[in-house]
């Protein structure tokens, strides 16, 4: 067993697919169009690299437009990094990397200004024609810039993906990322992908480049109920495990509190009423309109997404009760439609007017504060393989993410591993080295076997039994289509819905085997066997990675410290800060 950092050349694992039947050159190529990887892409493009940008989608379908509330930074007056800095540890529960945060609050104010700069619209005052800040969860002061009230992703997808068509970066839209190609010396060449549709590509093909910029997003589709879009199906991260790279904290998956509850069979994306609607004083209440987060903490409605999250599971529990309530009737009309036109049009488009009536809303998931290990320039354990946003565990949001982070660590992060990549000569590569399928295809169907497994048995509340459960059903579908490939050479029909199955069964696997590996409660983990924080065993990561010579095996790797380990290549021994 190796330990975590030294990296491995790559795990021979490969999709089944067809041979690429066409191929572009690249310099570098990012993986994804959200937040994270249209900026990665211009400042990339800006430093003279050529850079091609693979999208699951459109350009504009990411999980970013997705974002209601806004992005934290510390813009207003009497606020300062410290004080960010200080919010973000309290919420990640004692296993951030305080470099990688410290980072991020330094350098965030700035890169906002550029977000700004490219075209991002944020609110503004009427009366100062200051950017207009609010607060969420988690914090303690308002900084949270937002853009047509609730509507700020949309509004910074808008503006990047104008950037982007401007600069003339060449992009390819409706393409499932596949596997990483990777030279003899297991460095990166490029990646292999499938274009879903017709246009100037079709079908499988290759974009050879000695760089590659994982922003795929998350991994929201492993549950059954997600805030997360169709498309954030953990692909970034099945890949990166494939190609022999590390992942750590995937069993921290942050439930956001408040998802308008559409009952109790729905199923795929859920409407997402934002934390923002909490900072600017709606309340949460059972059935008899009792508020049951005061008392529970000092900034109640507004601790940290876990301890809301939580608090809403218990008093369920308490009461026998599918959702609880989030009231801002006392808003009224005329804020609800300039503030939270969106959520305002999702509740009515479901039958519920807030201005009117109290909002059912429960937990679901919604973010993966873990992901593919990076140092702080976004580096993995895989030479030449960069990952950043939500596909990245850059350490910033250790045991559970603080609200509207997710945007600022995609915007910092993008722009060092631009830095990173613009501040060497353009790297070379050899040849990516063709690899055999060896795992298995998933059948279609099995996408909603794994979420039915993984709500059932990792969601908000978890147990020995319940992960133990999970994790035995897992491994069933896993060794059946293992044994019908090694015994009768059959596998799923290659494609989108086997091969996205597939990943969704990769990532499931990481999670539970992660998730009954930490014995405590901490952050987004809630084990209702061990309900304590247990800092003298737990206060560490847990690294995970596939093993290079057993196939099936999950490699799981306590560290030592509440630290990371240096990112280290077993190729140069170089490692990084």
């Amino acid at each position: 067993m190796s330990t975590p950092g030294t990296g491995t050349a790559g795990t021979g694992i490969r999709l089944h697919a067809n041979a690429p039947g066409w191929a572009l050159d690249a310099d570098v190529v990012v993986v994804g169009s959200g937040v994270a990887g249209l900026t990665a892409a211009l400042r990339c493009a800006a430093a003279g690299r050529r850079t091609v940008v693979v999208t699951k989608a459109r350009l504009d379908d990411g999980s970013t437009r997705w974002a209601q509330g806004g992005i934290a930074a510390a813009l207003g007056e009497g606020d300062t990094p410290e004080q960010h800095l200080d919010d973000t540890l309290v919420a990640g529960a004692g296993l951030c990397d305080e470099a990688a945060v410290r980072l991020l609050v330094t350098e965030g104010p700035d890169a906002v200004r550029r977000l700004m700069a490219t075209g991002a619209v944020f609110d503004t005052s009427a009366e100062t024609g200051e950017i207009e800040l609010t607060r969420e969860g988690g914090h303690h002061r308002r900084r949270i810039a937002h853009a047509g009230g609730d509507a700020t992703g949309a509004e910074i997808s808008r503006a990047l993906v104008e950037a982007v068509q401007r600069a003339g970066i060449r992009t390819v839209e409706n393409a499932l990322v596949l596997d990483l190609l990777q030279d003899a010396e297991g460095r990166t060449a490029g990646v292999t992908l499938h274009v879903m549709g017709e246009g100037q590509h079709d079908g499988v093909g290759a974009v050879h480049a000695p760089a590659v910029i994982l922003a795929t997003g998350g991994m929201g589709q492993v549950f059954s109920a997600t805030t997360n879009p169709s498309v954030s199906t953990g692909d970034g991260v099945a890949l990166a495990l494939r190609a022999g790279a590390e992942v750590s904290d995937l069993e921290f998956v942050q439930f956001h509190p408040t998802v308008l509850f559409l009952g109790p069979d729905a199923e795929g994306q859920q409407p997402l009423v934002s934390e923002a609607v909490r900072g600017e004083g709606a309340y949460l209440v059972d059935a008899d309109g009792v508020r049951f987060m005061q008392g529970q903490h000092e900034l109640a409605e507004l601790a940290p997404r876990d301890i809301v999250a939580k608090g809403i599971m218990r008093r369920m529990q308490e009461q026998g009760a599918q959702h609880m309530y989030l009231d801002a009737r006392h808003f009224g009309a005329r804020m609800w439609e300039q503030r939270f036109p969106t959520i305002l049009a999702a509740c009515r488009s479901h039958g519920i007017d807030p201005v009117t009536e109290p909002i059912p809303v429960a937990p679901a998931a919604h973010y993966a504060s873990g992901g593919v290990r990076t140092d702080l320039h976004g580096r993995t354990t895989v030479p030449g393989l960069y990952a950043c946003g939500e596909v990245a565990c850059t350490g910033v949001h250790g045991a559970n993410r603080l609200a509207s982070n997710s945007l600022l660590e995609g915007l910092v992060f993008a722009e060092r591993i631009a830095a990173d990549i613009a501040g060497a000569a353009p790297a070379g590569s050899g040849p990516g080295i063709p690899v055999p399928a060896s795992g298995p295809l998933q059948p279609a169907e099995a996408r909603y076997e794994v979420q039915r497994i993984m709500t059932d048995g990792a969601g908000v509340l978890r147990s020995a039994e319940s992960l133990r459960t999970a994790a035995a059903a897992l491994e069933e579908l896993y060794a059946t289509a293992l044994t019908a490939l090694e015994t009768d050479g059959k596998t799923a029909v290659p494609g989108v819905d086997t091969w996205e199955a597939t990943n969704l069964l990769c990532v499931a696997r990481v999670l539970v085997a992660a998730a009954l590996r930490r014995e405590e409660t901490r952050g987004c983990h809630w084990r209702e066997d061990h309900p304590d924080r247990d800092d003298a065993a737990w206060r560490r990561h847990l690294v995970v990675r596939l093993s290079a010579t057993e196939r099936r095996a999950l490699v799981v790797t306590p560290t030592d410290s509440a630290g990371f380990p240096s990112v280290q290549h077993p190729l140069s021994q170089e490692q990084s800060s």
